[in-house]
């Protein structure tokens, strides 16, 4: 035994023996590890069971403690055959280390730190126990070149405090921690690169890809678990997704402090988990599920957590966690492995201390004592491993087999480069050692990649650029075995540039799901409804409200409906547009073909009653009340019922322009005339002198008068508003659903309510005046006829006012023809349809002569003609 002086001193320890109170003999038992020699050795740190922590650490190996093994890992030991495996491949290869051989000392540190303390400091000194600062082999040099473990954050976290303060290398086969970046601590710790950011984003779109948006969180409760916690949180919220709870689980086996009852309820807030851990830091939630009822949730993971394994031996994972997709970073095939695999058995490798407990468990080998000790000459010897279940074993090669193997060949390919130097060196020194510390093997590892692929060069600490990750299916195959089966894979270069493809058809959704399972807080929006938030409750759990009018949402769980075009509008469903009808009162439409009907019918009367005026032009009844009049009015009225035709039809420029106008003037004309005939009434009666010529020539021109200047002032009014802000075609999209009105904009309402104001003056002066005469004598008197007739006019377009502001569309151009025509017909009636009675049916008419001469003295009769 000799100290080495180029290690640093540790400390001084004179071991005292319990028993004998002496010294304790160094004559050590042999190394409880499974070691094979070599020219350099790499050790191994594996984590094959879970057990109690009962290590008592000291330096003595005559005190045994009973150990409670609460789970054998059995898949575990793949990890330390394809670190077997690729020594004996390397160790063949003749183009590598110059012939030289490597080997390897394996320790099983059980997920117990002081363990892995424990088996570090074997390492260095060649003895277990060890002997801290010596160096205890045989051999002049120490062998030791690096050193690959563990499979946990807290395993290399403290063999990494023994391993860096003698500056030998070791690489971590477990997942990337970001916590052991620190080189002040680590400084001589490598791990396999992996883009955590690559791994939130296959998470979130295989949520968006199934419609997850309502998901669960389990995490381990360490830095790591609240480093993922909070990024994946962060991620989710930026893509619109929700997380619907947050489960730390306590490290195994440290004090349970899970409320049950809680425990069990949050697994019910969601059909969908995502679980972040391996399988060592997520053993208590593992247990935790398998004691409580059947969740049937849905599991969404790494492949660093195994779901398949079960604590209590039974094959309950696929029951409890069947149909759970896991995410693995992608990995080549590692040539040969598989076959390698096949061929193990305990009678090939005897030296393997480790193969005896795992055989006698895969194998199901009797116990010999009520301590668990199987006997392992009474099962299958001969067995292979392919023939085990997935629940204690699996051919495929997993991530942690794969970083081991492409650890030991990391390491090599240092080695031959560190002793390509040497061999160099050795022209000029040929006295120099081909043996080297271990920290030189640093500056080589770090020129080396430790990716998926061992074709390319490979850098340790590095990010990858791409990452790769399948995506598996947990699924209980036809012929009743499972398996874990790729249905899909995502490729991550950047957060624009990622692609998930997914092959839906192959995935199945475990004993509980007969389809895709939803994941949601609220069931999602259907088209024509929106989002409104729930008060105190995350933004993806809401109500749902219909549209507004006008407004549509044509997709679902939309936060806001949108507007439809001005030409368009939302269907009754309101999830889509539907383009608008135009809409106008055409001659083809029935209320248009009506009003249509009328005026011509109306004009033809009128035409006919003019007709009937000229033939009989010299009977009393049309010379009275100047028959020039007369004819003035109903030639007015005639061009009334026909400017009702103007309002029919798709407004133009000219029809809009002649609508209101041409009425106004028309109608001027016509209450002017009646105003005429009026005064002519009275003056007639009152003031004309009988046989005066003179004032018969003067009343006449005056009523001539009258209608001009009536007409005029209207004409002016309509003149202005063309000048000013004429009418115009418009449309209405607004008033009727669905519909495009096309009308005709007044441009000023101020000069069309001038318009008709006018006429409303009009009319009241002729019903003012007409309402005075009512009591002269009635043989050839109008002043009834047209103080009715104004009262009909008036009645008509005091009506039309209210009910034409409280209408719109075709339906206010409908009243306001209807209302040229009925107030038409009311004078036309009124007037003219009395007087036609009698020219037709009172062939006995007496004249206005013989009636005015009866109320004058004998000899003094009149004899005067009105035209």
């Amino acid at each position: 035994m000799k100290l080495p002086l180029d290690l640093p001193l540790l400390v001084t320890i004179i071991f005292v023996s319990q028993e004998e109170n002496s010294i304790l003999s160094l004559n050590v038992p042999a190394s409880p590890g499974y070691y094979q020699d070599g020219d350099f050795i790499i050790g191994g740190l594996f984590s094959l069971r879970v057990t109690d922590d009962n290590t008592r650490f000291g330096f003595k190996d005559n005190v045994y403690i009973q150990e409670n093994v609460y789970v054998d890992l059995t898949k575990h030991y793949q990890h330390l055959l394809a670190m077997v495996f690729a020594i004996e491949k390397i160790n063949k290869d003749l183009n590598i280390l110059f012939n030289m051989s490597l080997g390897f000392h394996l320790f099983n540190v059980d997920f117990i730190e002081t363990k892995a303390v424990k088996s570090s400091m074997s390492l260095l000194s060649g003895k277990s126990p060890p002997i801290p600062n010596y160096d205890c082999r045989s051999e002049k040099r120490n062998k030791l070149v690096a050193v690959v473990g563990g499979v946990s954050t807290q395993i290399t976290a403290q063999s990494s405090q023994v391993l860096s303060l003698y500056n030998v290398p070791q690489i971590s086969y477990g997942p990337f921690d970001y916590s052991l970046r620190d080189r002040v601590h680590f400084q001589s710790l490598y791990q396999f690169p992996m883009n955590p950011t690559a791994l939130y984003q296959g998470f979130i779109q295989l949520m968006m890809h199934f419609g997850w948006i309502w998901v669960g969180l389990v995490v381990p409760d360490d830095i790591r678990g609240e480093m993922f916690l909070r990024d994946m949180t962060q991620e989710m919220i930026n893509s619109g997704l929700c997380v619907a709870f947050a489960e730390r689980i306590p490290e195994f086996p440290a004090m349970d402090t899970i409320n049950n009852q809680i425990f069990v309820e949050r697994f019910t807030f969601s059909n969908v988990t995502v679980v972040f851990g391996d399988t060592y830091s997520l053993l208590r939630f593992v247990y935790k599920i398998l004691c409580n009822i059947i969740f049937g949730n849905v599991w969404v993971t790494t492949s660093y957590w195994d779901i398949t394994i079960s604590p209590f031996g039974q094959k309950l994972s696929y029951t409890y966690f069947g149909g759970g997709l896991s995410f693995s970073v992608h990995m080549d095939e590692i040539p040969g492995f598989e076959g390698f695999l096949k061929n193990v058995q305990p009678a090939k490798y005897p030296q393997d201390i480790f193969i005896q407990d795992v055989w006698s468990i895969l194998f199901e080998c009797p116990y010999l004592d009520q301590h668990g000790i199987r006997e392992l000459s009474k099962c299958e010897q001969n067995g292979t491993l392919e023939t085990r279940g997935l629940h204690v074993w699996d051919m495929n090669t997993s991530p942690q087999s794969y970083n081991v193997y492409g650890a030991v060949h990391v390491i090599a390919k240092a080695l031959h480069e560190e002793l390509s130097l040497r061999l160099e060196e050795e022209s000029l020194d040929n006295g120099a050692s081909m043996a080297p510390h271990p920290w030189q093997l640093h500056e080589f590892l770090q020129k080396f990649e430790l990716e998926r692929s061992f074709v390319k060069k490979k850098i340790v600490n590095e990010n990858i650029s791409t990452t790769k990750l399948d995506i598996f299916n947990y699924q209980s195959l036809l012929n009743g075995t499972e398996a874990h089966v790729k249905v899909g894979e995502f490729v991550f270069e950047s957060n624009s540039v990622q692609h998930l493809s997914l092959n839906d058809k192959l995935i199945t959704w475990g004993e509980h799901f007969n389809e895709t399972p939803s994941a949601v807080c609220s069931q999602s929006c259907p088209p024509g409804f929106r989002k409104t938030a729930l008060e105190g409750k995350p933004f993806c759990c809401f109500d749902c409200i219909p549209c507004p009018d006008g407004e549509i949402a044509n997709e679902t769980n939309m936060d806001q409906c949108v507007k439809c075009p001005e030409d368009e509008y939302p269907n009754r469903q309101k999830n889509e547009c539907l383009p608008k009808i135009m809409m106008f009162l055409s001659y083809e439409d029935p209320l248009g073909a009506v009003l249509v009907s009328m005026a011509l019918g109306l004009s033809v009367l009128t035409a006919l009653i003019l007709g009937l005026f000229i033939q009989y032009r010299d009977t009393p009844i049309v010379r009275a009340n100047n028959r020039n009049l007369s004819y003035l009015l109903l030639v007015a009225l005639m061009l009334c019922f026909f400017c009702s035709l103007v309002f029919i039809g798709q407004p133009t420029p000219v029809t809009c322009i002649l609508r209101q106008t041409f009425f106004g003037v028309v109608f001027s004309v016509a209450v002017s005339a009646i105003l005429a005939k009026t005064f002519i009434v009275i003056v007639a009666f009152k003031t004309v002198t009988p046989r005066s010529k003179f004032q018969m020539w003067m009343v006449t021109r005056f009523s001539n008068a009258i209608v001009f200047s009536g007409s005029f002032i209207q004409v002016c009014i309509c003149t202005i508003w063309l000048g000013t802000s004429p009418p115009f075609p418009d449309m209405d999209a607004q008033s009727e659903y669905g519909q495009i009105i096309l009308q005709c904009n007044e441009g000023s309402t101020a000069a069309f309510y001038c318009v008709l104001g006018y006429l409303g003056f009009l009319a009241l002066l002729s019903l003012m005046i007409a309402f005075l005469a009512r009591r002269l004598p009635d043989s050839f008197n109008e002043a009834k006829l047209i103080t009715f007739s104004m009262l009909v006019f008036c009645s008509v377009w005091i009506c039309f006012i209210p009910t034409y502001l409280s209408t719109k569309g075709k339906t206010m151009v409908a009243l306001e023809t209807f209302s040229i025509l009925a107030s038409s017909a009311g004078l036309l009636g009124c007037i003219f349809l009395p007087k036609c009675y009698l020219i037709l049916l009172r062939a006995d008419n007496i004249s206005r002569k013989k009636f005015l001469n009866k109320f004058l003295p004998r000899g003094k009769e009149i004899n005067f003609q009105m035209t």
